[in-house]
């Protein structure tokens, strides 16, 4: 598995790569945005960890273009802990936040538990492959198609979409889609939910503001339509 770790402390960054190479993994390391980005074009990551205060390109703005390509799991990692500048991370694509400081451990189960949800997928051919009316989706690989035509999600956008095509029909509630996707004991909030859901609207649906897909049960939650 091979790691990008993008932050402008470098004590910081020698830490973490020592303690992630020495449970396995490869190592990359950034120091600005510009370096993050090409690294992230030239070489394929697992997950890539990212400060939001960097040189050059800040952090989010880095999540944002990597979006535009791959997706990649984007740890979020930064000083900041408002509420608010965690869902601004999840609008640019993060797929978890981390605030400084923070214990190495935390990370590394992060890391694990994002690797996990991204490896559970059934592998037999006729289970990896989901098709419901124009949206098609390939567990295995990863992918999600509308009308033939690829579109690139984060990796919590896939999960959520993946559990509800999976289970189409089925009323879930914020709550539950926060605890079955995000985990138990993620930090954060239902907003977080919501956020996801817009922005999975708005890459599958014709028109977002009119879903076909992806409905809401007022004053319940969110349903896959069969």
């Amino acid at each position: 598995m091979r790691i990008l770790v993008v932050d402008d402390e470098k004590l910081l960054v020698k830490g973490i790569k020592f303690n992630l190479e020495n449970e396995g993994y490869t190592v990359e390391t950034a120091f600005d945005g510009e370096e993050a980005l090409r690294l992230a074009r030239e070489m394929q990551f697992d997950i890539i960890i990212l400060d939001l205060m960097l040189p050059k390109i800040d952090g989010l703005e880095v999540c944002r273009r990597v979006r535009e390509f791959i997706n990649t799991p984007v740890i979020m990692l930064t000083a900041k802990g408002e509420d608010t500048d965690k869902l601004i991370g999840f609008e640019y694509g993060a797929d978890d936040y981390i605030t400084k400081p923070f214990n190495i451990m935390e990370l590394k189960a992060r890391i694990r538990a994002i690797l996990r949800r991204a490896g559970t997928a059934d592998k037999n051919e006729q289970s990896r492959r989901l098709k419901i009316n124009t949206i098609e989706l390939d567990s295995f690989e990863r992918n999600v198609y509308v009308d033939g035509k690829h579109v690139v999600l984060t990796a919590k956008e896939f999960d959520l979409l993946e559990m509800l095509m999976r289970n189409a029909g089925r009323v879930y509630s914020r709550e539950n889609l926060l605890n079955i996707v995000w985990g138990y004991e993620y930090p954060g909030d239902i907003r977080t939910v919501d956020v996801h859901i817009r922005h999975l609207r708005e890459k599958i649906e014709r028109n977002p503001a009119q879903p076909e897909y992806i409905i809401t049960k007022w004053g319940v939650g969110y349903y896959f339509k069969q």
